[in-house]
């Protein structure tokens, strides 16, 4: 499959892209130069003190999420996404027009009113930002598209507060701040106009304008899909945990690192690019699918590294007078800090770009824009629920390394609430780790599974991972038929029991378990599943592969499915085969990152499958690989 970066090279992504990223910078460069502004020269605005200032102006900027949310998923929903990217982009070159007025005459009321307004402007795009993405990529581009996105989106912020620090305290800032922000907006808008078309979800959706009422009709249609409810619920507490982080960099470079302005923005941008990292890899770590079990890794990493910020921030002891970004990297104990903080970024984009794919893939097509209208309203209000907490711990005497490690602290705390109510971001966690901790999977033939509908997938059985190896490789979910011994194996039982494994048994051994697992069976294909099956019956002793049972033909006699031949290779010699003996016991054979494949054929029409001619297909993919 081609790299998430081909996409930059693709009028259905790079048009877009480039919209979104100069949207974010203009935020971030217009925003953090005001915020410069009222913080070290209020006096030549107004009389109000710099500092309420300074902690009013971001609220202001998220206060029209609240107010705007569920209107503008309506908007994204009813219209031709493009079009409604090209008024938005309009409406952010008047919105800097009048911010250019404001820095030029000084006068603080253009200023907070164009603040406001781009928040509004910001509330606009994001439904239009993360339904596009659905509509114009393909199942196996989502993630790198998401992760292209969101390392885009931070890269936008640190460079946009970046140079809005500079603009806002240089010679002629005010010029130049009004030049550059009237300068983005119209390139923003350039480039929106070549986003092709994108049809709108539902045009005949009837727009309810009351904001409070349509934000309680969304908040109730996503709570009906209870994975995209949690899931939703995870990304804002990711926007908690981030905001909590992001909003004490300052102080904490000042007051616990001893460093000036220019750590901080060190801190800005070794976070960021642990953002985009951790974006960007998750293509890589995925294998080109929604991979939602890289989010118990993220939330894993969050925690970790945020508990080692706090002893690592703890130990430094900070310079009597302010120091520089190039005196800060001198000191050996701040790397341990740097690379905390990098590592929270990492492990900060394993968690959310999955995260984003796993809505946008699950969320019914018709109310795309509107649940992430939804997903914005619960981001907004979750920040500002982390603004209060912060304050509360605050009076309570904590310091901020205490601050960061009551945070990681809850995370896990919060991870494990989550989990618990949707074991599958375990399950997926536990296979993840199976194909990336134990196993290196070359992958054939992926094409050949159909992206819905239902077919029998038949396998030959070489070991106890079997159906964890397939279900990893597979882009949609498989309901295996196994052995009831092997289904009850402590461990791989909680992950096959979450993956509604059908668990079966001889008749002679259990009749009423075998009939049940065959109604089982031609209810999931009835209902379009993928169902997984060992024809053989049981794992091989030999490593060859045995005779098949009848069972594939009991399945397709009651309920015609096509059949989609699979063979596994390499794991004969694996520390879950029985080669020389009961399986899980020569611990010699237990080597991490052995080479292992998995092979898919050609669907096979069902009239044509005999258990002969299904094994023999499976024998010509798997060759000579054991």
């Amino acid at each position: 499959m081609s790299s998430q970066f081909q996409l930059m090279r693709e009028r259905r992504f790079l048009p877009f892209f480039f919209t979104q990223f100069f949207g974010a910078f203009n935020d971030n460069v217009f925003k953090t130069a005001l915020i410069t502004l009222v913080t070290f020269r209020a006096g030549q605005l107004t009389n109000l003190d710099s500092k309420t200032l300074a902690t009013l102006l971001p609220g202001l900027f998220i206060l029209p999420f609240f107010l705007f949310s569920a209107t503008s998923g309506q908007i994204a929903d009813k219209f031709e996404k493009s079009r409604v990217a090209r008024a938005v982009k309009i409406f952010e070159i008047g919105i800097m027009l009048l911010a250019a007025w404001g820095f030029l005459a000084s006068l603080l009321w253009p200023l907070v009113t164009a603040l406001f307004l781009m928040g509004m402007h910001s509330t606009l795009f994001g439904p239009v930002k993360y339904a596009y993405l659905p509509q114009q990529l393909k199942k196996e581009e989502l993630i790198g598209g998401n992760g292209m996105v969101e390392m885009g989106t931070f890269v936008a912020i640190l460079l946009g507060e970046i140079l809005g620090a500079w603009l806002a305290t240089t010679a002629h800032g005010s010029v130049l701040t009004s030049l550059t922000v009237v300068g983005i907006a119209i390139l923003g808008y350039w480039t929106s106009r070549k986003i092709p078309l994108s049809p709108a979800a539902d045009a005949d959706l009837k727009i309810n304008w009351n904001p409070i009422t349509e934000t309680w009709r969304n908040i109730a249609f996503i709570r009906g899909n209870r994975t995209v409810w949690l899931s939703i619920l995870g990304i804002s507490w990711f926007w908690f945990y981030g905001a909590t982080f992001l909003a004490q960099f300052p102080n904490f470079a000042k007051e616990v690192l001893g460093g000036d302005e220019s750590v901080f923005i060190l801190l800005l941008a070794v976070f960021s690019f642990g953002i985009g990292a951790g974006s960007l890899l998750c293509e890589r770590l995925s294998g080109h699918k929604v991979e939602i079990g890289l989010v118990p890794f993220g939330a894993i990493g969050l925690t970790l590294f945020g508990i080692d910020l706090y002893f690592s921030s703890s130990a430094v002891v900070a310079a009597t007078t302010p120091i520089d970004f190039r005196d800060f990297v001198g000191v050996a104990e701040h790397w341990r800090v740097l690379a905390d903080i990098a590592l929270i970024g990492l492990f900060g984009g394993f968690y959310i770009v999955p995260m984003y794919a796993l809505i946008q893939t699950r969320s019914e097509k018709s109310h795309q824009s509107r649940v992430i209208a939804a997903n914005n309203i619960l981001n907004a209000l979750f920040m500002v629920i982390s603004a209060l907490v912060s304050m509360l711990l605050f009076s309570f005497g904590l310091t901020i390394p205490q601050l960061f490690l009551a945070t990681a602290l809850f995370n896990a705390v919060v991870a494990i609430y989550i989990y618990s109510l949707v074991p599958e971001f375990l399950m997926r966690f536990i296979v993840w780790l199976l194909i990336h901790g134990v196993y290196r999977l070359k992958k054939e033939g992926l094409e050949h599974i159909p992206e819905e509908g239902a077919a029998l997938i038949a396998c030959n059985h070489v070991s106890f991972v079997d159906a964890l190896v397939i279900a990893a490789a597979c882009p949609r979910p498989i309901r295996f038929i196994m052995d009831h011994r092997i289904f009850k194996i402590p461990i791989l039982n909680f992950v096959f029991r979450e993956g509604r494994a059908i668990p079966i048994a001889p008749a002679k051994e259990d009749p009423k378990m075998l009939e049940s697992a065959y109604a089982e069976v031609a209810r999931a294909l009835a209902a379009g599943d993928l169902v997984g099956i060992f024809p053989e019956g049981g794992i091989t002793l030999t490593g060859e592969i045995m005779p098949f049972k009848s069972g594939v033909s009991r399945i397709l006699e009651h309920t015609p499915v096509p059949v989609l031949p699979m063979a596994l290779r390499g794991l004969w010699h694996s520390f879950f085969s029985r080669k020389d003996g009961p399986a899980m016991t020569r611990f010699e054979r237990f080597k991490p990152l052995r080479s292992i494949g998995l092979r898919v054929g050609a669907p096979m029409p069902p009239a044509t499958v005999t258990p002969e001619t299904l094994k023999s297909t499976i024998a010509a993919l798997r060759g000579e690989d054991k």
